[in-house]
């Protein structure tokens, strides 16, 4: 049976289209509302959209040993972090390939918070518990809190001012990957400003049951801004024109970061000491990898889709990793990984597409970028 969120009934009533997602039953988009993943992907770029990402995961890593224990199991260098602040990360394991990207808040030096993919919620918790258990002494405690809470993200450039007048406290003073707590619509929460659109914008969370209110109250107050509910469908053809990586596509347990082009999340530096995966990370940053992941943009007619055959010189060398139209850029673009020395940003590429070649080519990216 499938896992429910807290707001179901809120996609329901919105006209949500609801498919199975890692063991959820999630709106891929709001066609019976008469929108759908295009109008809801230009509302985000344009205006607003309202997500909802109850489904993921929230594990509490508490004690005097919690900041030590998450400097041995991330790649990401958590003692940067100050009350407050957020940061991206990974779970890498011995080989460098990661269990989960997450995103790690540090409330106070006993208590750091991870957000981690829903899909990998289970995995990541067992993770993180065996690897608590394979040392004596960690002086900090694994607490699974999941399902207590409710997470909402409000993207987009109309999001500071929707929020701002459904809270007292003072959004300028959170810039980006930093959180502050208060009220929103009467409720106690916390608010992120982080998010995956490539959008300015806040993730809110509250307690699961006041998840449905603090809905109503954005779409409510978001209505005058021209916010609309978005659902899966925007949110992938979003994080995609940010070249935002996704776990399962351009992420898995046999990629390293490196290849992933997550270097900036993996610190070496001596000061952070060991962690899983930390000897190939390092050569991997000094020496170069086989592969890198790359953007392309279709040059012909055509939409490159998850697990279409990647081509150089007419060879068969990976796949897609994610491939969409961006509704934004009206252009079809794609992510991939090719040998390093074809990996250049003008290299031709073949995406095969039903039997044919179609041409594309490697591009900059981000493929999108948002003006500050």
């Amino acid at each position: 049976m499938l896992l429910k969120t807290p707001l179901h009934a809120q996609h329901i009533s919105a006209g949500g289209r609801m498919v199975p997602f890692g063991g959820w039953d999630m709106p891929i988009d709001y066609s019976g509302r008469g929108l759908g993943v295009i109008k809801e992907h230009l509302a985000v770029r344009k205006a607003a959209g309202l997500f909802d990402v109850s489904h993921m995961g929230e594990v509490d890593i508490v004690g005097a040993g919690a900041l030590a224990f998450l400097q041995r199991v991330t790649s990401n260098d958590v003692a940067k972090l100050q009350d407050g602040h957020a940061q991206y990360s990974a779970l890498p394991m011995p080989n460098g390939a990661p269990v989960d990207d997450i995103i790690v808040y540090r409330f106070h030096a006993e208590r750091f918070l991870l957000v981690v993919n829903a899909s990998n919620h289970a995995k990541d918790v067992a993770w993180l518990q065996a690897q608590a258990q394979a040392e004596d002494k960690t002086g900090c405690e694994v607490i699974d809190r999941s399902d207590e809470f409710g997470l909402l993200a409000l993207q987009g450039p109309k999001a500071v001012s929707i929020l701002q007048a459904l809270t007292a406290a003072d959004l300028s003073a959170v810039g980006y990957y930093k959180f502050t707590t208060g009220k929103v619509c009467g409720l106690d929460a916390t608010i992120a400003r982080t998010g995956y659109t490539g959008e300015d914008g806040f993730e809110v969370m509250v307690k699961a049951a006041e998840a449905p209110a603090l809905w109503d109250g954005l779409m409510t107050a978001g209505a005058a801004h021209g916010l609309v509910p978005a659902g899966l469908g925007a949110r992938d053809t979003l994080r995609l024109e940010a070249k935002m990586c996704l776990y399962g596509n351009e992420l898995d347990e046999n990629t390293t970061l490196i290849e992933a082009g997550l270097g900036w999340i993996t610190c070496i530096d001596p000061h952070k000491g060991d962690f899983n995966g930390r000897a190939i990370l390092a050569e991997q940053k000094t020496k170069g990898t086989a592969r890198k992941l790359v953007g392309f943009e279709m040059k012909d007619r055509g939409i490159a889709r998850h697990g279409y055959p990647v081509l150089v010189g007419g060879a068969p060398v990976s796949s897609v990793t994610s491939g969409s139209m961006a509704p934004f850029l009206e252009k079809n673009i794609g992510l991939a990984y090719v040998p390093t020395e074809h990996s250049a940003i003008g290299s031709p590429l073949g995406i095969q597409i039903r039997g044919v070649s179609v041409a594309a080519e490697i591009v900059k990216t981000p493929f999108y970028k948002r003006a500050k």
